[in-house]
């Protein structure tokens, strides 16, 4: 019988919450390591539609990208939206495990994905961990960069659409300008295009940036690729529902069918 402490072990041994970042809330967040689990679902994010799924559906883990709570907070009712959705996952029995930025710089996580979807190879983090310490921690830290065949911005632009299945994105730079070393950081990570440009990237490849972010990418001389926050990480939990499908056998394991992009692109014609 598979329980909340099996799932945990296995998360933390994928995506040790060590790589976490200072200001994040990873690990298990609400539930008993004592229940079974029958069932787990993966998702980006915990909204309204993702819970009522997650109800519906009779989860007993849900593995939340996103945090939730996010930050400290005094009280936990129905007053507040966080507090609501708590509420209702907790009086359903449904625990919560977020690895988030742990996941995002993971030997096999959400970064290192996409730079194996782009096929970049001497792949490093960008900002290597200080003190690895443990052995498994070496070579990692946050972040990506790597190299790739020479090929134009928006040739490299076209295969990110492509690997992610999406329908468009924004560029920030020149469409032609030759990249050959591409900067990876997951989520809304702009702060990352000056160690990016320190790694001689041409161009960083992030979900989402401020418009001021993108105006000091100009000034640095390095490009930027910005698919959109959701389409920078969702792929990666229907992957890990693969994983734990693979390795809890005992258990349903999927990812949100409910959950989407709160962001569309629409068709000026229409």
């Amino acid at each position: 019988m598979t329980t909340v402490a099996d799932v945990c072990r296995y998360l933390e041994s994928f995506a040790p919450t060590v790589l976490a970042e200072d200001w994040d809330n990873v690990g298990l967040l609400l539930g008993d390591r004592k229940d079974s689990v029958a069932s787990i679902m993966t998702c980006l994010t915990v909204t309204a539609d993702v819970v009522e799924e997650a109800i519906f559906q009779e989860v007993d883990l849900l593995v939340a990208h996103h945090p939730i709570p996010f930050k400290g907070i005094k009280r936990i009712s129905t007053d507040s939206p966080t507090g609501k959705l708590l509420w209702k996952l907790a009086s359903n029995g449904i625990a919560i495990y977020s690895p988030h930025t742990a996941f995002d710089s993971a030997r096999g996580g959400i970064n290192q994905q996409l730079a194996a979807g782009l096929n970049l190879e001497g792949v490093q983090p960008l900002l290597p961990l200080e003190n690895p310490g443990h052995e498994s921690l070496q070579g990692l830290g946050t972040g990506r960069f790597g190299e790739c065949e020479p090929m134009t911005l928006n040739r490299l632009a076209a295969n990110v659409t492509e690997f992610l299945n999406i329908q468009g994105l924004h560029i920030v730079g020149d469409i032609q300008s030759k990249v050959s070393r591409v900067g990876i950081a997951c989520g809304s990570a702009g702060e990352f295009i000056r160690p990016a440009s320190r790694a001689g990237c041409q161009v960083l490849l992030t979900g989402e940036a401020r418009f001021h972010t993108c105006l000091e990418a100009k000034a640095l001389g390095i490009a930027m690729i910005l698919p959109g926050h959701f389409a920078s990480e969702r792929f990666a939990l229907e992957t890990l529902a693969t994983q734990l499908a693979s390795e809890f056998t005992d258990a349903k394991v999927w990812a949100s069918q409910q959950e989407s992009d709160p962001l569309q692109w629409m068709d000026s014609d229409s």
